[in-house]
């Protein structure tokens, strides 16, 4: 599985992009939970964004999700974190 997330916002605006592959991690079925997680959860897009706050876009297998601060549960910054390669 193919894991994507660009974060966008913050107080610098900065993006940042970046993908991981799950088929040869000893974490992936890990990441893979967590990601189908993440795609069945409430999309942010209508949700009010915080100033500074930042904007994922999660893609997974041609699906995407959109995500906001502080709306992310725990799952989805562990992903976003792992993805992003920032930890847990």
């Amino acid at each position: 599985m193919l894991i994507t997330v660009t974060r966008t916002g913050g107080f610098a605006g900065r993006e940042r992009t970046g993908s991981l592959d799950t088929e040869c991690r000893p974490d992936g079925i890990e990441l893979e939970r967590l990601a189908e997680r993440t795609l069945s959860a409430e999309d942010a897009a209508g949700r009010e964004p915080l100033p500074d706050g930042f904007h994922y876009l999660v893609r997974v297998d041609g699906k995407t999700v959109e995500l906001r601060d502080p709306y992310l549960t725990e799952e989805q910054r562990q992903l976003v974190g792992a993805v992003l390669g920032e930890g847990a």
